[in-house]
């Protein structure tokens, strides 16, 4: 890698950890290219050299706190499938409150119609979140915590069912409660029971 290839990397780097301090500090909706290209140091140009807008640098971040959970519980070989999967819950759920309802709403409007949201929409994010949730199963069930039989398919679109269920209640109703109580609450009745029969290979 070239001197200017890392410098590059540098900045980007440098650009996405601003935005996200701005975005945990003042919110989605009071996030501007101008504040984060200020705060960075950089040229307003240069924000336009890594990202189109600003929607994009926030699919970013969230992804990559995504990819963190992700990481982590793919370390966690000590944890069974239920804990793993409640704590899957309980960070994606600790995400859509650190990142805002407006967000949120982002999410849910590109997973409902992905063919109709405007182009700065993260249409992904919701196959993104059934591909992980997939993943985890897919895991348990070759390391024996889950039966062979077991439904990964119609499972994993349960439990994105209830997961994306939540966050569009909390969002309809404009951020009324707390998305961590129902978390747990889901984590210790339903979540077993969508499980129980297939927990033990």
């Amino acid at each position: 890698m070239t001197k200017r290839q890392e410098n590059a990397l540098l900045t980007r780097k440098k650009i996405i950890q601003t935005a996200e301090m701005l975005l945990k500090k003042n919110g989605f909706n009071a996030l501007c290219v101008e504040d984060i290209t200020k705060t960075a140091g950089v040229a307003k140009g240069t924000f336009y050299v890594y990202f189109k807008h600003k929607e994009d640098i926030v699919a970013e971040i969230c992804r990559g706190y995504f990819k963190k959970i992700e990481e982590n519980l793919s370390s966690m070989n000590d944890v069974d499938i239920i804990e793993k999967l409640s704590l899957y819950y309980k960070e994606f759920m600790s995400a859509v409150e650190l990142y805002g309802i407006n967000i949120c709403r982002e999410w849910i409007r590109g997973a409902i119609d992905p063919n109709t949201a405007p182009d700065k929409t993260d249409v992904t994010k919701w196959e993104y979140d059934t591909v992980m949730l997939k993943n985890i199963l897919t895991d348990a069930v070759k390391n024996h915590e889950l039966k062979a039989d077991t439904p990964v398919e119609l499972v994993t679109h349960l439990l994105v069912s209830q997961l994306y269920g939540m966050m569009t209640c909390w969002c309809m109703s404009d951020g009324s409660f707390e998305p961590m109580d129902w978390t747990q609450t889901f984590a210790e009745f339903q979540l077993r029971a969508i499980l129980e029969k297939y927990i033990g290979g």
